[in-house]
């Protein structure tokens, strides 16, 4: 299936590895222009240039998408640079599940503030966009209790609610807000890799409670991601795409 993608505008934060590496891929694969940023600037460049094999329109910065600022002047450059933006994707997460206050501020910095700031940075430009699309990156763990939580599953709850009132809001402008929810997702450097080194007996429980057996892939989350970004998912707004292999056991209506 043509997605309708080619020569769509489109900025992804957390490009540089798992699951955002693989979204901003999918993105360029599919024949659209590709922005991302992380904190690392050798990461970043080396994405970059590795997105730019493709043939399409890549560029990144190292940026911190706690600094409210520089994550607005980083939107503001590559609508300026890409000549507008159709699709934006907010998956950056603090990964905090501590109980300390530290762990909440952070959480609630990064995994909240983070989106909305990009949302309101990417605004006037949706705006200008014929197929303008939002999604937020969430978790399983917003959607039910497990190890996680704490700061990390109340602010992805907090994440599903904020995108939900985005799509009401802004169904009347033609600008679409989905959510995708990732189950566990495996993938080299990765947090369940940390996990599986460091704590073996709770990634041999989590492994247990996976129905299929594994746990699920960063290319499986992106094709979630970038299908609810194009126009062929065009009358879809408002929802929580669980992408998780049966994971959780709660009926979603």
């Amino acid at each position: 299936m043509d997605l309708g993608l080619n020569g769509k505008r489109v900025l992804v934060t957390g490009g540089t590895k798992g699951i955002g590496r693989a979204i901003a891929e999918t993105f360029a694969e599919e024949g659209a222009d590709v922005a991302i940023c992380a904190r690392n600037e050798a990461e970043v460049e080396a994405a970059v240039a590795e997105l730019a094999t493709t043939g399409i329109r890549a560029t990144g910065r190292a940026v911190d998408v706690g600094d409210g600022d520089g994550l607005k002047r980083w939107v503001t450059d590559v609508a300026t640079e890409f000549g507008g933006l159709d699709a934006v994707v907010a998956n950056v997460s603090a990964l905090a599940i501590g109980a300390d206050e530290e762990s909440w501020k952070q959480s609630f910095q990064i995994d909240v503030l983070g989106a909305v700031r990009l949302v309101d940075a990417a605004m006037p430009h949706l705006e200008q966009s014929d197929a303008a699309s939002i999604v937020t990156i969430s978790s399983v763990s917003g959607r039910e209790i497990d190890f996680a939580a704490g700061p990390y599953g109340a602010f992805k709850a907090a994440l599903i609610h904020y995108t939900q009132g985005l799509a009401h809001q802004l169904a009347v402008k033609g600008i679409r807000a989905n959510t995708v929810s990732p189950g566990n997702t495996y993938f080299p450097g990765g947090v369940w890799t940390q996990i599986e080194e460091g704590n073996p007996e709770l990634f041999a429980t989590a492994m247990a409670l996976n129905p299929t057996g594994r746990m699920g892939t960063p290319q499986e989350m992106a094709n979630a991601v970038v299908f609810l970004s194009s126009p062929r998912a065009s009358f879809i707004t408002g929802t929580n795409l669980v992408v998780d292999g049966a994971l959780t056991r709660g009926v979603q209506f």
